[in-house]
């Protein structure tokens, strides 16, 4: 059975890195929740620094959930790449899109 490579790259140069991308997004998204949560805490009167705390842990974990994810994402995509090139002889490193973000990078903010 012959199968027309080209078109599986195009999608899978599309799709993997816009999950990477949502995986980041989730991320940003958690890590802002758990800071207006522990700012809610702090900045409300009478709140005791115990209140709260098994929120934060399970906010704190949900994130650690997302990093290992966002690393299994990341395996895959190297996975593809090998794929890629052990069977269409593809450079797929090379032919990656790069990722664009509106995010600074941190040493922009630093």
């Amino acid at each position: 059975m012959s199968i027309e490579v080209a078109p599986i790259v195009a999608r899978l140069q599309l799709d993997v890195p816009a999950a990477e991308a949502v995986i980041d997004d989730a991320m940003i998204a958690l890590l802002s929740l758990t800071t207006s949560v522990v700012t809610a805490r702090r900045d409300t009167a009478g709140v005791p620094a115990a209140k709260g705390h098994a929120m934060i842990q399970r906010l704190t974990k949900a994130q650690m959930s997302l990093v290992g994810i966002s690393g299994d994402v990341l395996r895959v995509h190297g996975e593809l790449v090998t794929i890629g090139r052990e069977t269409a002889g593809y450079d797929i490193h090379q032919d990656c899109p790069e990722r664009k973000s509106a995010v600074l990078p941190l040493h922009a903010v630093a």
